[in-house]
This record gives C-alpha cells, sequence and structure tokens, in this order.
C-alpha cells in the first residue's frame, strides 16, 4: 500500500514538473514570437532567440523570481522529455522511426536543460550572456567540432534536427497532436488551427537550424551554426523579408500558445 502510495505520489509530481515545463517553454516562446513580430513591423521589439527572451523576463518586475520559476519549470520540462525517451512515455517504439523520435525528444531534453542552467546563471550572474540563441548553438558546434569525428558529429546534429523539423511539421499539419490532448471539442475549435500552424512553423524554424549546422559541419567552421536569431536575420535578409519575419514570428508565437494549452490539456503518463 505504501509503494502504491508513494508510486502515486511520484507520477503526480512528474506531471506537475512536466506541466510546468510545457507552460515555461510556452512564454519562452511567446516572448520569442511577439519580440520578433514588433520587430518585423518596427515597433520596438527585437529579433531574439530563447535566451534572448530569458534576458527580457530579467528586466520585468519581479524578473528574478519569475525567471526562477521559469528554469524549474524547464528542467521539469527535461525530466519530462528524459521519461518520454527512456521509458518510452507515448509508446512510439523501438522501430527505426520510434528509436529516431525518441532521440530528438533526449535531444529536446539537453537542449531545455542548458536553457534552464542559462536561466539560473542569468538569477545569480546578473546576466552578460549572448544576447540570443545563436551563441549558444556556436558554442556546441564549437565543443563538437574539438571532438574526434567532430566536423560529423556536427553534421549529425544538424540532420537530427532536420528530421525534427520535419516531424514537427508533419505532425501540424496532420494534427496527430490529437491522440494525446484531451481538450473539449468547443475548444478544439479554435485552438487546433493555432496548434497545427505553430508546429508546422516551428519545424520550419527547425529545419533551418539544422541546415545551419550541415554548413558548419561542411565549412568546419562552427561559427556558421545558428539558432532561432540567426534564423531571424536570414529571413529578413530575404525579398520581402519583413513579412517573412512577420509570418514565422507569428508562427512562433502561435507555438507558444499550443505550448501553454499543452500544459494544461495534454495526457501525460509517466508510466509505460
Amino acid at each position: 500500500m505504501a509503494n502504491n502510495m508513494t508510486t502515486s505520489n511520484q507520477r503526480d509530481a512528474v506531471r506537475l514538473f512536466a506541466r510546468m515545463g510545457y507552460a515555461a517553454r510556452g512564454i519562452v516562446y511567446l516572448l520569442v514570437g511577439g519580440l520578433a513580430a514588433l520587430a518585423a513591423f518596427g515597433q520596438g521589439g527585437q529579433t531574439e532567440g530563447s535566451r534572448g527572451a530569458l534576458e527580457r523576463v530579467l528586466t520585468a518586475p519581479f524578473g528574478k523570481i519569475l525567471l526562477a520559476i521559469m528554469a524549474i519549470g524547464l528542467v521539469g520540462y527535461a525530466m519530462w522529455r528524459t521519461i518520454q525517451a527512456v521509458n518510452d512515455a507515448d509508446h512510439h517504439g523501438t522501430d527505426a522511426k520510434g528509436l529516431a523520435i525518441r532521440t530528438g525528444l533526449m535531444v529536446s531534453a539537453i537542449t531545455h536543460l542548458l536553457l534552464a542552467f542559462f536561466a539560473a546563471s542569468l538569477i545569480f550572474q546578473f546576466g552578460g550572456s549572448s544576447g540570443g540563441s545563436g551563441g549558444g548553438s556556436q558554442g556546441v558546434a564549437g565543443w563538437l567540432m574539438q571532438q574526434p569525428f567532430g566536423r560529423w558529429l556536427v553534421g549529425g546534429v544538424g540532420l537530427v534536427m532536420i528530421g525534427v523539423g520535419i516531424a514537427h511539421a508533419f505532425k501540424g499539419y496532420t494534427a496527430k497532436f490529437d491522440k494525446h490532448f484531451a481538450m473539449p471539442t468547443q475548444t478544439q475549435q479554435w485552438a487546433y488551427p493555432i496548434c497545427r500552424f505553430g508546429l508546422v512553423i516551428r519545424g520550419l524554424v527547425f529545419v533551418i537550424v539544422g541546415s545551419f549546422f550541415i554548413i558548419a559541419a561542411y565549412q568546419i567552421n562552427p561559427n556558421e551554426a545558428g539558432g532561432i536569431s540567426e534564423v531571424f536575420s536570414t529571413l529578413r535578409s530575404q525579398p520581402y523579408g519583413q513579412w517573412l519575419l512577420a509570418f514565422v514570428a507569428v508562427g512562433l508565437f502561435a507555438f507558444g500558445l499550443y505550448s501553454l494549452l499543452a500544459s494544461i490539456y495534454r495526457r501525460i503518463n509517466p508510466a509505460t
């Protein structure tokens, strides 16, 4: 009886941290997308990545408290992603497709854990950071380059990110997330189009970021790697760049809304 109660309490704790994690991720993308949309129309925003968005939180009233809550949430999200990958909580299986998805989940866990550490460093060291996501991407690429077969590792990361991006876009286009949601039909009518759009655009961003890593591997230059802020810069330099930037910014804002909805409505089953 005691063991069952302990297990039940552990599952409840995992669900709580997972929901906090989805919410924290949602806030990050709301900030990233919202600031970029404002910048696209010259309203004072900035095209920053996830790290830049966290730096903005620090400047808000009670910024350190908000950052601490978000850091805890991001750790919770990393924990949930690890459980999904290791325990196969969503039953992806052990075939090639399932293992690829679970590898992507593990990469997501590591990424969000690093983002949580970055948020904690802002609290205790008063910032002084990269100002965007590019510093983090270039740092990762630089570290990988120093390892045996580093060039191939960087290229492998790029391929994984492209695969994750395509999977995200497919998940949004087909609304495959529906099987993991317990959302009232009335809410679905307005929420699902937002979720689908957000997932497709985030998938597109992942494909572009993965391409940056492949270019970095090809040129053996970690400075060619980039994150969301570099995606924004690339889009802005294209014909009709302002509108491309605005379109992607709104999409990332929609992904933030999707994450907030997931924090409420997603089915979270820690046990397989």
